[in-house]
């Protein structure tokens, strides 16, 4: 009997711009990219499965990704949590780090820091 290929990392990212998201898609199109573009979009997929990581925008257009990233290093406390946003803010980056972001880039992200990044945190353990 073969051996059953196992299924590749999924990755959930929540960011609302959509060219930002068509990047993503490619760069990580090894991966199970899934895109949504709002709290209220992330929030009913977070409860229906955990993914390996999370890459969030700090800012969306119903809130907060750092209020989503505290929702979900309640629920999944162990999953990697990636932001990339175009906000330098140093109190901005210190409270999504202290919510449990486990790295924030600054946008435009290089690709092959990202990918290197990603690859580090879904496979670190």
């Amino acid at each position: 009997m073969p051996e059953k290929t196992p299924a590749p990392p999924s990755i959930l990212c929540v960011d609302d711009d959509v060219d930002t998201c068509d990047y993503l898609t490619i760069l990580f199109r090894e991966f199970r990219f899934e895109v949504v573009h709002s709290i209220s979009r992330a929030v009913p997929t977070l409860a229906a499965q955990s993914h390996d990581l999370y890459i969030l925008d700090n800012w969306l257009p119903d809130g907060s990704g750092i209020e989503l990233c505290r929702t979900i290093r309640l629920k999944y406390p162990s999953v990697p949590i990636l932001f990339t946003s175009g906000s330098s803010l140093p109190n901005e980056i210190d409270e999504a780090l202290a919510a449990g972001a486990d790295e924030y880039l600054l946008k435009p992200c290089e690709p092959l820091k990202l990918r290197e990044i990603v690859k580090d945190l879904i496979y670190r353990n």
